[in-house]
């Protein structure tokens, strides 16, 4: 029946919350399609002439915005005393899946003969909400959907492993339903049968279809080794860790003696040079001179050897050749050793004293 919005009395609007958005989704979908589904009200107990609103607050604001002057309404022969109850009731039952959902979205196309479009404006969904739906109905075989309704499997599971199977083949659809049926799998326990069909050759298919309780069996046995391999990775882990706390601890000492040897010497300048460093070690090598490392490097290369890094990681992090990192471990020692070099001028020493002292 059509009300005028002067004939409903809307005391319970305080208890929705006005959403801005899905307000205005719905002030769209009411002035491209118009009112799909009815409000639902009861009679004033005291005003015959007048109806509480029970549900549809929001499309009544809506339609009173596009400057709409009734609204489409269904009555519940009922006190308001029961209306309420009811209507609570309605919005708390549990959510349905998207099979659920199909089946009678099925039946209103198939038997009632209802088209994709009517379909989603009726239910105030795309056309594409409504294809999908019905194509979970429509590939599943119907005896796996007889199992579905009775309980035998979960819709969930049904719509998140048995649908795409059923695209690629009806028969093994059956079949790994049948497995699912007999060992009572939830879906968290469907999940690695259905990953290891999926990635399986045809050969491998058949045989977890064959034998799903020898795949289940071994996949149960597997979690004893995992923790073993989740401790090695967080070791792994903690070792880099290390390593990256070591390099930035010897840039730090390696900045800090740069400024302490220049002395003078300007903020860019030391920059400059610990940052020239590498290209300088390079440069060494190549002309085979000595490039002598500080202290603090060779601390650095003990320490990371000492906790299992190999010479590769050490060169690698602190950014020096293997070579270097070699010598220090082979001095096994932080002090930078003395180079014996033959003094040129102890045969000329006399004649310097005489020079500087005319």
């Amino acid at each position: 029946m059509q009300l005028e919005f002067h004939q409903l009395d809307r005391q319970w609007e305080r208890l929705r919350v006005r959403q801005t958005r899905r307000q205005r989704q719905l002030m769209a979908s009411l002035a491209e399609s118009g009112q799909q589904t009815p409000i639902v009200v009861v009679r004033s107990s005291d005003q015959p002439e007048r109806y509480l609103a029970i549900d549809g607050y929001k499309r009544i604001a809506a339609l009173q915005q596009l400057g709409r002057d009734t609204v489409e309404a269904t009555v519940w022969a009922m006190s308001e005393a029961e209306a309420l109850p009811l209507d609570r009731t309605l919005r708390f039952s549990p959510q349905e899946s998207a099979l659920e959902q199909g089946w009678p979205l099925a039946e209103l196309e198939q038997r009632l003969g209802n088209w994709l479009e009517a379909l989603g404006r009726r239910f105030d969904r795309s056309v594409n909400w409504v294809s999908r739906r019905l194509a979970l109905v429509e590939l599943r075989p119907e005896a796996i959907q007889q199992q579905v309704r009775e309980g035998a499997i979960a819709a969930q599971l049904a719509m998140k492993y048995l649908v795409p199977v059923a695209r690629v083949k009806a028969e093994h659809c059956a079949r790994m339903a049948a497995a699912f049926v007999e060992r009572r799998c939830d879906t968290r326990q469907a999940g690695p049968l259905y990953a290891a069909w999926r990635d399986g050759s045809r050969v491998v298919r058949e045989r977890i279809l064959a034998e799903p309780e020898s795949f289940l069996k071994t996949q149960r046995q597997t979690p004893a080794i995992r923790p073993v391999a989740v401790v090695q990775e967080r070791e792994l882990e903690m070792e880099v860790a290390i390593l990256h706390r070591a390099r930035r601890r010897l840039t730090e000492a390696t900045a800090g003696d740069g400024l302490s040897a220049a002395g003078t010497s300007a903020a860019p300048k030391w920059k400059a040079r610990a940052a020239n460093s590498t290209g300088r070690q390079r440069e060494s090598e190549r002309s085979g001179k000595p490039n002598m490392l500080s202290q603090a490097q060779r601390t650095a290369i003990l320490e990371l050897s000492a906790k299992g890094a190999s010479g590769r990681e050490i060169a690698h992090v602190l950014r020096m050749s293997r070579l270097s990192v070699r010598k220090a471990l082979r001095s096994n020692s932080s002090k930078i050793p003395e180079i014996q070099r033959a003094d040129k001028a102890e045969a000329c020493q006399q004649q310097i004293l005489d020079l500087l002292n005319s």
